[in-house]
Order: C-alpha cells, then sequence, then structure tokens
C-alpha cells in the first residue's frame, strides 16, 4: 500500500504542474492525440521545451564557431571623416626666415643707419605659425590579416568538438525526457489496469449485493449482511472516484512532460504485458561505458581540456600579423570637400611580429590552472565510470527482485481471486458466514493493489536498467 501511494503522489504531482500552465496555453483548437510510447517519444522530441532549447543551444554553438572563425579571415573596413578647426592648432618655431635675410643683406654689404655694416644677431628669436587648415576630410579603407595566433588555430581546431560536446548535451536532455515519459506512460497504463479491477470487484459485489438480498427476503441472511456489503461497494466507489481523479491529473502531466497544450485529448494505446517486460531484458550484450551518454560528454569535455591546455601553451609564441591602410585626404579653408580641389594619398603596410618575453609569469598560471581543471575533468569521469558501475548492479538487482515479485502477486492475486468465488459459492449455499465473505474480498482487493504495485516497479526496473546501460 504504501508503494501505491507513491504511485499516487507522483500522478497527483504530474497533475498540479499540467494545472499550473493551463492559463498558459492558446486560445487554439483542441486536437485530439492517439499515442503508442514511440508515438508519445517522437512527440516530445520536438515539442518538449528542454530538448527545444538544447537543440537551439547546438545552433547557438554554431553562431559563435561563426563568430571565432571570422578572427582568422581578413578584417577589412572602410572609414571616412571630417574635422573643423575653429582655432587651428598654433606652433612655435625657431625663427629660421631671420638668419637667412640677414645672411644677404651682409652679403650685399648693405649698413645700418649709423653707416655700420650690418651684423647676424646673437638671438633671432621664434616665430608663431599655424599649420593646417579649418577643414580637414579623410576617406580610406584598411586591411588586418593575422599570419599566425597559436591561439586562435587551437581554437579553430576545437570547433566541431565543441558541436558535439552541444550536441551530446542535447542527447542526454532528451534521454532524461525519454526516462520519465517511459515511466509517466507507464505508470498511467498501470493505473488503468487498476480502474479495471475496481470495476471487476464492483460488478462482483453488486452481483453479491443482489444475491444475498434475495437470501434475505428468503429468511437465510440478514439485513447486517447486505449493509456490510453495500459499505463495501461505497468503499470501492470511492476509491475508484480518487484514482480517476488522479489518472485525470496524470494526463495533465504527461502533457507538460512532452509539451502538449492541455487542452488536446491524449489517448495511450500501448498495454502491459508481463512477458514482454522480463523477456531478454538481463541477456543484452557486453557493456561498454561508450554505451553511456554521459560518459561521452564527459570524455568530451576532457579533450576541451586539453584544447585548453594547448592554447595556453600557445600563447607564448610570437604572433605575426599584416595591416595596412590607403587614405584619400583633403584639406579645405571652406567646407567644399565635393567641389575642385586636390586629394592627397596616404597609404602604409605594416608587418607586425609580437614577440612575448615576460608577462609576470600570467602564462603560467593560466596553463597550470588549465592543467589542473583538465586532471578534474578526468577525475570526474573516472567517479562516473564508478557511478556506472553502481548504478547497473543496483538496476540489475532492482530488476530481478522486481520480476521475482511480479510473478509472486500474480500468482497471489489469482490464488486471492479463487478464494473469493470459492467462499462466494459457499456463502450462497448457505455454508458459510458473512465474515469469511468480506474477508476474501479485502483479501483479493489487497492482493490486487499489490500485483499493480508490483507491475508498476516492475517498468520503473526495467526502464532503469536500459537506461543504466546505455540502451535507452
Amino acid at each position: 500500500m504504501k508503494e501505491w501511494k507513491m504511485v499516487k503522489w507522483g500522478l497527483v504531482m504530474l497533475g498540479t504542474v499540467g494545472l499550473m500552465n493551463v492559463q498558459a496555453q492558446t486560445k487554439q483548437e483542441a486536437e485530439i492525440h492517439i499515442f503508442s510510447l514511440q508515438q508519445a517519444l517522437d512527440y516530445a522530441r520536438e515539442h518538449n521545451v528542454q530538448v527545444k532549447n538544447a537543440l537551439l543551444d547546438i545552433r547557438i554553438q554554431e553562431q559563435t564557431n561563426r563568430e571565432f572563425t571570422g578572427a582568422a579571415y581578413p578584417q577589412i573596413s572602410g572609414n571616412i571623416a571630417a574635422t573643423y578647426n575653429p582655432n587651428v592648432a598654433t606652433q612655435v618655431i625657431p625663427n629660421f626666415i631671420s638668419p637667412a635675410t640677414y645672411q644677404v643683406l651682409i652679403n650685399e654689404g648693405v649698413k645700418d643707419g649709423s653707416g655700420n655694416p650690418i651684423q647676424m644677431p646673437a638671438e633671432m628669436g621664434f616665430i608663431a605659425a599655424q599649420f593646417g587648415t579649418k577643414y580637414n576630410a579623410t576617406a580610406g579603407i584598411s586591411l588586418n590579416q593575422i599570419i599566425f595566433d597559436g591561439q586562435v588555430f587551437v581554437g579553430l581546431q576545437a570547433r566541431q568538438t565543441l558541436i558535439r560536446f552541444r550536441e551530446k548535451y542535447a542527447e542526454i536532455t532528451e534521454e532524461t525526457i525519454r526516462t520519465n515519459l517511459y515511466k509517466v506512460y507507464y505508470q498511467l497504463v498501470a493505473a488503468k489496469t487498476q480502474i479495471e479491477l475496481l470495476d471487476a470487484n464492483i460488478a462482483l459485489l453488486n452481483k453479491l449485493q443482489h444475491d444475498v438480498r434475495i437470501m434475505q427476503e428468503n429468511g437465510f441472511a440478514e439485513k447486517l449482511d447486505v449493509d456490510k456489503i453495500t459499505v463495501q461497494l461505497a468503499n470501492l466507489h470511492t476509491e475508484k472516484t480518487a484514482a480517476l481523479n488522479q489518472i485525470s491529473n496524470g494526463y495533465l502531466g504527461i502533457k507538460v512532460l512532452m509539451g502538449m497544450p492541455v487542452k488536446d485529448s491524449l489517448v495511450l494505446t500501448d498495454t502491459l504485458i508481463d512477458e514482454e517486460i522480463k523477456n531478454g531484458m538481463l541477456e543484452m550484450g557486453e557493456f561498454n561505458y561508450t554505451q553511456r551518454k554521459d560518459y561521452q560528454y564527459a570524455n568530451l569535455g576532457i579533450v576541451l581540456g586539453e584544447y585548453d591546455v594547448r592554447r595556453y601553451k600557445l600563447s607564448k609564441l610570437p604572433t605575426l600579423s599584416l595591416n595596412g591602410y590607403y587614405n584619400k585626404n583633403a584639406q579645405r579653408s571652406k567646407f567644399n570637400f565635393l567641389g575642385k580641389g586636390e586629394w592627397f594619398d596616404i597609404s602604409a603596410v605594416t608587418l607586425q611580429l609580437h614577440i612575448p618575453i615576460f608577462s609576470g609569469f600570467a602564462a603560467n598560471a593560466r596553463i597550470a590552472r588549465a592543467k589542473l581543471a583538465l586532471q578534474q575533468s578526468i577525475n570526474q569521469q573516472e567517479a562516473l565510470k564508478i557511478s556506472i558501475d553502481r548504478e547497473i548492479e543496483t538496476a540489475k538487482n532492482d530488476f530481478r527482485t522486481a520480476i521475482a515479485t511480479l510473478d509472486y502477486q500474480k500468482a497471489n492475486m489469482q490464488l486471492a481471486e479463487s478464494v473469493f468465488r470459492q467462499t462466494k459459492k459457499k456463502f450462497e449455499a448457505g455454508m458459510g458466514s458473512n465474515t469469511e465473505i468480506t474477508q476474501a474480498q479485502t483479501d483479493m482487493k489487497m492482493a490486487q493493489t499489490n500485483y499493480i504495485n508490483a507491475l508498476y516497479n516492475a517498468i520503473i526496473a526495467r526502464v532503469d536498467y536500459i537506461k543504466a546501460t546505455g540502451k535507452l
């Protein structure tokens, strides 16, 4: 009973999540979906928000890769600029005009007013001059090209690994949704079996109530016997109403899990067959860690860590780049650049080699940090292997126990149903008491509940084992 209560609570929680999302649904016409488990999985792969966002992360990484790749291509840009100088800058320069003038006068023998030959002054002073015009304009194009940069090249090599890293995360997300959907789908199927058993019990008690009422009318039973059966019927109807409500809430939950509007109708077509749960499960072949998506994800994390170490190591190498520009420049005293007037060419080409000499040990620190992070990833992968081993063995033990319990509870339910039928016949023949048939009915109901619990637990154990071995 405790396990079945856990199942019920799971349905209630799923339903609560579904009801919280009812208000968010768009006002479109409701659709009817008749789904097998595989169809439900396919629908969730296309509509579940977590899966859709994980797929969008792949596309985001693709665009990030394109952005990084762009750094290795030539960077070409154009520029146009116009400058207005209200006050042209004044420069004070040595007086280079006066010495030449005096030298000419001396050479010509010119004399001053006193009749003496002109002499070269000891100090000529300075000249304040303005260079430039009030209006300047420049138009041109520039190019920058990385010829060698180790960090850029490592980044280019890591692009595909980054894409696979995102893809693997999307697969893990999808696997998680698949696992939950497997469990919830069959939880609802098992709940349908519970309703069928409740209906069968209600039919049996209705027939028994009718027969006991006739026996009472003929003096072979008491009214108390009829009342006891009526109480049992009322309890069964109450239990059925509660179960139907939980199933309804469970359907809301599975719709949310699939990404389906809650107003749509959903019909589940798969059934539960004991033999299908058991067949071939423990003979699934050799297991390899690489079958697990989380292990593959961890492997890619290690590869990215190795790229990181290599990137920081190459940061110590020189970088080589080519830069060039070609500009046209004009200077005017008035803003008339579109009219007549000269434009002057300005151009340059630069080949630059940048050689790191000393960076305060920052590069060494980055390399050491990347190596430590890589070792953490390796340690986590080793821990994951141990966790996977434990998970597989636990899932295997749980599955064997669940199957044994399922077989036992199924046989016990069949026996309880047989006991109830025999007790009913004895009672109808006047050879048994109402207490006996009440107890037989209670035992049958308990056996049926235990069977439903065992059936659901076997399904959960099957899903957990398939997931643990990486075959979900």
